[in-house]
């Protein structure tokens, strides 16, 4: 799948959308990096996607740089490498990306299947929002910064994934707690959702945001 894609700093260049390119008709980034996770199923017959769904994970919480989230999504964390993880047992989780502290992308779950990031969810009347999303974690958690090239990999990647699903051009952005209010909370206040308003309408002026308003 090539190289990893970074970006090295935030007024460069390299946040150009060119570089990630799709590989076949199946929805996956080709400078990603691709670990596949299990966890995931075909989406109901016609159903494409529509809607984006950001999240925010660290495992432990608060530690970032291991290999743990992965691990998770893979359904090989060690769950006696520490406490927290004891709640972790038998889980079966993913999402389509992760956007790591670094700006690298890694991919999961090819878009054009149902990974398995929502949980119980609904949204303006439609339930579990997994048939009908693509969800983007971003290492980091609700209270503390997200880093600047998190944000500008994550402006790259939205408007690619909006040319290969047009569903999503005039779909949400929200945040899991928009779809699971009560059980979620992430991303969290620390997402700066009028800075990814921004990014996103410099970039395409049909930008639609709806976890915080612009």
């Amino acid at each position: 799948a090539g190289e990893p894609l970074r970006l090295a700093c935030t007024g460069e260049a390299a946040h150009n959308t060119a570089m990630l390119d799709f590989i076949s008709d199946s929805g996956r980034i080709a400078r990603a990096r691709w670990v596949p996770s299990p966890n995931c199923d075909e989406r109901p017959a016609t159903t494409n996607p529509s809607m984006l769904v950001l999240h925010c994970i660290s495992l432990p919480p608060g530690r970032f740089g291991g290999g743990e989230i992965e691990a998770l999504f893979c359904n090989r964390l060690d769950c006696r490498a520490h406490p927290y993880f004891d709640q972790l047992q038998d889980l079966k989780v993913s999402s389509h990306f992760l956007i790591d502290r670094e700006g690298e992308l890694v991919q999961f779950v090819d878009c054009d299947q149902r990974a398995w990031h929502a949980g119980r969810s609904s949204y303006c009347g439609r339930a579990n929002c997994n048939d009908v999303s693509i969800g983007i974690e971003l290492e980091g958690t609700e209270t503390g910064r997200y880093e600047e090239v998190q944000y500008a990999m994550l402006a790259a990647l939205i408007p690619v994934l909006r040319v290969r699903y047009p569903a999503l051009a005039q779909g949400p952005i929200v945040a899991h707690s928009d779809i699971a209010p009560g059980r979620k909370t992430d991303p969290g206040p620390a997402f700066d959702w009028t800075g990814l308003h921004r990014r996103l309408r410099d970039r395409h002026p049909i930008a639609q945001v709806e976890g915080s308003p612009p």
